[in-house]
């Protein structure tokens, strides 16, 4: 693809490719975790961060942790 066509469609080195009814698509590739910390954010202040499952002890927890 011509430098001044990637340039002029904003790609960086990164892109992802797909065909979409009848016709290649590419775009810049996706940060897989944009947007995790306004979330995480979100989620704290309506106290929704809590663990699914409660914490389940194993035999170093018994054993060998110490204090």
């Amino acid at each position: 693809m011509p430098k001044p066509l990637i340039a002029e469609a904003g790609l960086s080195e990164e892109v992802e490719i797909r065909a979409r009814n009848g016709a290649i698509v590419i775009s810049p590739a996706a940060r897989p975790r944009a947007g995790w910390g306004e979330a995480a954010r979100r989620m704290r202040e309506r106290d929704e961060d809590r663990l699914l499952d409660p914490p389940i002890g194993t035999r170093f927890d018994d054993e060998e942790w110490k204090w």
